[in-house]
């Protein structure tokens, strides 16, 4: 574990999430004449705000501060927390997800809330497990437990891992060898008619080709934007990141770039490259950019440190530790006041220019 990395991973994840936020859901073609290119925060007069990537991430980093070695603890952690965030009318959260926490709180255990889903939600929450945990069975068993709370079908639970993985290669590996990592997530797939392989296989192809990561996309049919089904989303991030692994604006900036879902794919993708090339790597324009509270630029800093120093090996890991919590009536206004602002944002699209 490396206190760096987990710094870089969380801010980077926040940063991605920010600068993708304004563009989800368009086209790439209608992004640029829209936007222009994803160089500065664009979401609230120049500033930017984070969404549910950032969110679950710092529900999952809280939930491994307070059980960083017992995996069932965590899940039931986590669970709760997931309860109440449901409850804050978070914005844009994803069907699965929603109906996940709405079986929490009808009853349903963490192991069989879950719905049959392949969407994004795993995925965007797994690189904090790969840049925090050095024990590769007990990761992979978090990441396991992390997204069968919120998605049953494997193909979720399988691009979760792989990006676990990235993480994990990109913090422990000064040179990125694709090969390397891929034999890693074969092993721990252990399925050798994934569909996520084979396509993961094309992507490192392609970057070996210097095929850039737009047109990967639009040669796996996604020239309208990167979807939510993880299948289409983890392919297209481990292209940007084996492309620019130690370029934090040039991998985060390539991945926006390909529309869509892009506020999740630049938080996945922002959260590999930043666990390997930490805080100094990310622009400190764009970190300086976020403007958002009570999830402050900030307090993501101080929960990034404070996991950081649970997990260091002197640190008694058997021993629960409390984890910074936020103003649970401040949630709510902020997610009001955020509504309004992606409502905002939803009216300007129907003007021109198209």
């Amino acid at each position: 574990m490396n206190r760096e990395s987990i710094v870089g991973c969380m801010l980077g994840t926040a940063v991605g999430d920010a600068l993708g936020l304004p563009y989800e859901g368009l086209p790439p073609d209608r992004a640029a004449r829209l936007l222009g290119q994803p160089t500065r925060h664009r979401f609230f007069f120049g500033h930017g705000m984070i969404s549910d990537d950032t969110e679950h991430t710092c529900m999952v980093a809280q939930s491994l501060m307070e059980s960083p070695s017992d995996v069932d603890q965590f899940t039931k952690t986590f669970a709760w927390r997931l309860r109440w965030w449901i409850l804050g009318f978070p914005a844009g959260v994803g069907k699965a997800t929603a109906r996940s926490g709405i079986k929490l709180w009808l009853g349903a255990k963490p192991q069989t809330a879950g719905v049959f889903s392949a969407g994004n939600g795993p995925a965007m929450r797994a690189p904090i497990f790969g840049a925090a945990i050095d024990n590769l069975p007990l990761m992979l068993d978090f990441v396991r437990a992390s997204s069968r709370l919120t998605h049953s079908d494997p193909k979720a639970e399988q691009g979760a891992i792989a990006v676990a993985l990235a993480a994990r290669h990109a913090r422990t590996s000064s040179t990125i060898d694709a090969n390397l990592w891929f034999n890693d997530v074969a092993r721990a797939i252990n399925d050798e008619q994934s569909e996520l392989l084979n396509r993961i296989r094309a992507a490192i192809a392609s970057v070996g080709s210097g095929e850039s990561t737009r047109d990967f996309a639009d040669s796996q049919g996604l020239s309208r934007g990167v979807t939510g089904y993880t299948l289409h989303t983890v392919p297209v991030a481990i292209h940007a990141w084996l492309c620019s692994p130690n370029d934090y604006r040039q991998s985060v900036t390539s991945i926006i770039n390909c529309g869509g879902d892009a506020d999740t794919t630049a938080a996945i993708v922002g959260g590999i490259v930043g666990a390997g090339v930490g805080r100094d790597g990310i622009p400190q324009e764009w970190l300086d950019g976020i403007r958002d509270w009570p999830r402050s630029f900030t307090w993501i800093e101080q929960l990034a440190q404070e996991l950081a120093d649970t997990l260091l090996p002197q640190a008694l890991v058997t021993t629960s530790n409390k984890a910074p919590r936020i103003n649970p009536i401040g949630v709510v206004l902020r997610n009001l006041a955020f509504l309004a602002i992606v409502l905002f944002h939803g009216f300007r699209r129907l003007a021109p220019p198209y």
